[in-house]
């Protein structure tokens, strides 16, 4: 079976045996995922990645790749748990301030990583790497809502939609730029164009709500969508929630 979490925990934490007997080993489980890394990086995309390419730029045989990781499927889970290390240092680093402050620092280090690694935002998360990095993560963004008032299953929630909402953002901003590197405009510059031709044949009569605020959020975007505000927006809806669910319980 392709997908078989135990093995890849065993990767991931290090307690996999490896054959004694057989050719010696040149490389190491973490120079294989590195250099996977770096090629997803690069392309900006995970479709493209294979055990072939990484394995060429190893300079080694791709069968040779499956003494270090047992599929593709897994190799991507540890390449997510390589990544979370590096989440894990930035979170690590002191915020002065309160949860709500520990909170923004929680979303900015999720946007430093999705925009560093466009490539996560291609994995399903539904099902984490459970190595441990992702642990690590995990328990420091956790942290910063532990006793303020929220429940445990209340602080998981508030850590994964803080996740979701910048995940989401991150998509609207890299398929923003995919589309200007395929068109060879802003969004500013298509909004020039697209807005003065909606005008002509968008009757306000028959959609005044979607009109009215079309309109006012495209004079002040100079654009159908704004990622900044969008993120800024957001997070502080985020934050005024979980003020309100504290508040909420009494504390």
């Amino acid at each position: 079976m392709d997908d078989d979490p135990a093995r890849t925990i065993e990767l991931l934490w290090g307690t996999r045996q490896r054959p004694r007997r057989g050719p010696r080993h040149a490389l190491t489980s973490e120079q294989v995922v590195a250099a996977a890394i770096a090629l997803a990086d690069a392309d900006q995309d995970l479709h493209a990645l294979s055990m072939r390419r990484v394995a060429d730029s190893l300079g080694v045989g791709t069968m040779s790749l499956y003494t270090y990781v047992a599929s593709r499927t897994e190799l991507v889970e540890a390449m997510l748990d390589t990544v979370h290390g590096e989440a894990v240092e930035r979170l690590r680093q002191p915020t002065p301030g309160d949860w709500r402050s520990g909170l923004r620092h929680v979303a900015a280090v999720g946007w430093q990583t999705y925009l560093s690694h466009p490539w996560m935002l291609q994995v399903f998360t539904g099902r984490p790497p459970l190595g441990p990095r992702t642990i690590a993560k995990y328990d420091l963004e956790l942290r910063v809502v532990d006793g303020i008032g929220l429940t445990d299953v209340e602080m998981d929630g508030v850590i994964t939609l803080v996740h979701t909402h910048v995940e989401g953002v991150a998509r609207r901003k890299l398929e923003a730029e995919r589309a200007e590197r395929r068109s060879g405009i802003t969004d500013v510059q298509w909004w020039a164009v697209a807005g003065p031709a909606l005008a002509v044949v968008l009757d306000p009569e028959r959609f005044p709500v979607a009109a009215r605020v079309g309109s006012a959020a495209g004079q002040v975007h100079q654009a159908a969508y704004d990622v900044d505000y969008e993120y800024t927006f957001g997070l502080d809806r985020i934050i005024e929630g979980t003020a309100a669910l504290i508040g909420r319980s009494g504390t």
